[in-house]
């Protein structure tokens, strides 16, 4: 195939270290290329470089000539007023010919927005993604550049996108942290890494395995080697008797050795629960409405926050999410209706448009503001300590927030949301802007966290990761599901493809509240693994409480015998706090039952 753009040893620097170094690689016709890489590694400055917007600093890079190409910005830059339509002629690919105002309000229907006067300052992140999509799309190029496509959109603008770039014919280069996407769509993988580039072929499925591979042989042979210079070393602290050629050869292979690196070990971000301790009310919902410009966003929105709850949000942009969790957060009062949140619960709300961090204050100051310490399962940590699990090396903590990319910035904003150690996280589209690696162990996180988790997203794998349970917005009204995001999704679209009622049945559909809820809320049920808790969790309680009570009476009877008493303390305090949780589980385990039985009988009685 003809090669489009040819890159050969490409440098950037920002600082004295490179962010690309040597970086060389050829992108042909109908390639499908994605990039990953940690936050900071020049992942956006490589799709600028490729698209002309900035210069290496050296290297030379070759574009065919008389190439069309379109590029999207991770972040469209649209605070001047002007109406979505001239803002798209603006954004237009050049060369391909003169675009009338007509294809532009197309484009933007195409991606849903209606009204293509409307003013693009006013518009929301989403909206604004849309404009700049419709203006990267609206005319075929031959190289099509998109830095994080998917932020800010909803999924059947996702889906949509993603169904157009299968069809595109022609090459795609892009960033992306959606893994579905990323899998569906591309057939490399560039990964940028510590300034150089590494070359898969194949989709994300693939350069995860041979990810794995590289990272295997490159571990055994630093083994072999580090074999082989324990034998030399061994052989030359016994002293050579003779200064022989043989024997200085020796010597020197065992020098080139030694001052051979070995791989480098990924930095991971780790990190560790570091909640308070949560009571037994947490955050609990009665008949919650509200109403913006006139628009039901949506009403009689009745919950009780479980525990343990993993709860994701989801619906189009513009449907409420973000409105509802300011209202649960209290950030918001609700037109109707009451939240009432427990005494002990301490909330994190991460959210999509975080407060600006002046960009004279020095990251470790950034947290320090927060708290000097955290507690965590692995103990206390210092601001800087906890700033190093989240990638911020020392030299990186002294610098300036001004020398940040948009997701370490957004990296930082997490650190600071969890060195607060909330017992209950809210998170407003955490994914954006976060690159797989912190994704990654953001979901581990989550796994183990101590605590209630609530997440409006539109990204499916970290849906599908996280969440148990889904609020979905639909016309109006906010319906529950218990499945992941991925099985509502392939049941809503199965809906709409098999069941395609006339006017005349859906003014009765709209009329019929109650049928409605019941055509999408599903049956609300336990696990199979809750289900036998469920059943076991009484006898476990009543064991429990005879062996706190068998401790008792053997500290009563031992009050002389120091060794056994302090033995049997210490066995008393585990068994206490081995009730306490029991007890709390018994609780929620309850209190869902509860809630199962009352919706079977709400149903049976219609």
């Amino acid at each position: 195939m003809a090669v489009l753009v040819s890159c050969e040893k490409i440098v950037k620097r920002f600082t004295l270290k490179p962010v690309l170094e040597g970086v060389t690689c050829y992108i042909e016709e109908h390639a499908r290329i994605g990039i990953v890489g940690i936050n900071g590694t020049g992942k956006s400055t490589f799709l600028k470089i490729v698209s002309g917007l900035e210069e290496q600093d050296d290297g030379t890079l070759t574009r065919r000539s008389g190439m069309t190409s379109a590029y999207l910005p991770q972040m469209p830059d649209y605070r001047e007023h002007r109406p979505a339509w001239e803002q798209v002629l603006r954004d237009a690919p050049v060369n391909t010919g003169e675009i009338e105002p007509y294809e532009a309000v197309s484009a933007l229907m195409q991606l849903g927005i209606e009204d293509a006067d409307v003013d693009v300052a006013m518009l929301s992140g989403g909206q604004k993604k849309r404009v700049a999509l419709a203006a990267a799309l609206i005319r075929p190029v031959d190289l099509l550049i998109l830095d994080e496509p998917t932020n800010h959109l909803d999924a059947d603008t996702i889906q949509q996108l993603e169904d157009r770039l299968k069809a595109f014919k022609g090459a795609l280069l892009m960033v992306t942290h959606d893994r579905y996407f990323l899998d569906r769509i591309c057939n490399v993988i560039y990964e940028l890494d510590k300034g150089g580039l590494y070359i898969h072929d194949g989709n994300y499925s693939v350069y995860l395995e041979e990810k794995a591979a590289r990272l295997e042989n490159e571990n055994a042979q630093a083994r072999k080697r580090s074999a082989i210079l324990r034998t030399e070393l061994a052989w030359i602290r016994r002293g050579a008797q003779a200064r022989s050629t043989k024997q200085k050869a020796r010597i020197e292979r065992f020098e080139t050795m030694s001052a051979i690196r070995g791989p480098e070990k990924d930095v991971q971000l780790t990190l560790e629960s570091a909640s308070r301790r949560l009571g037994r009310k947490i955050i609990e919902c009665e008949q919650l409405g509200i109403t913006l410009g006139g628009r039901q966003l949506f009403s009689d929105f009745t919950y009780t926050v479980l525990r343990d709850e993993r709860m994701a949000v989801v619906g189009p942009n513009g449907c409420g999410k973000t409105i509802l969790l300011s209202v649960l957060t209290g950030e918001r009062k609700p037109d109707t209706g009451v939240v009432t949140v427990g005494d002990t619960v301490k909330i994190g709300y991460f959210k999509q448009e975080f407060p600006e961090i002046p960009d004279a204050v020095r990251v470790i100051d950034y947290l320090r503001n927060i708290a000097e310490y955290v507690e965590t399962r692995d103990g206390r940590l210092s601001a800087s300590q906890m700033l190093e699990r989240f990638l911020f090396p020392m030299d990186v903590q002294l610098t300036p927030v001004a020398r940040l990319s948009g997701g370490e910035r957004r990296r930082l904003y997490l650190c600071g949301i969890l060195m607060e150690a909330p017992n209950v996280l809210v998170l407003d589209e955490p994914t954006n802007d976060l690159d797989i690696s912190t994704l990654e162990v953001l979901e581990n996180y989550l796994d183990d966290f101590d605590g209630a988790v609530i997440a409006v997203s539109h990204d499916r794998y970290f849906l599908d990761r996280i969440a148990n349970r889904l609020f979905a917005f639909e016309d109006g009204q906010i319906y529950q599901y218990v499945c992941s995001f991925s099985d509502y999704l392939d049941a809503r679209m199965q809906a709409e493809t098999l069941q395609k009622p006339n006017q005349a049945s859906r003014m009765q559909e709209q009329s019929d509240g109650n049928s409605r809820k019941r055509e999408h809320q599903r049956e609300l049920r336990m696990s199979f693994r809750e289900a036998q808790e469920y059943k076991e969790i009484d006898g476990k309680l009543a064991d429990l409480n005879a062996r706190l009570e068998e401790t008792d009476e053997a500290i009563a009877q031992s009050a002389s015998d120091y060794v056994k008493l302090t033995e049997l303390t210490a066995r008393r305090d585990a068994l206490q706090a081995e009730l306490e949780a029991a007890e709390e589980r018994w609780i929620y385990l309850t209190d869902l039952a509860e809630r199962i039985e009352k919706e079977k009988q709400m149903v049976s009685g219609r």
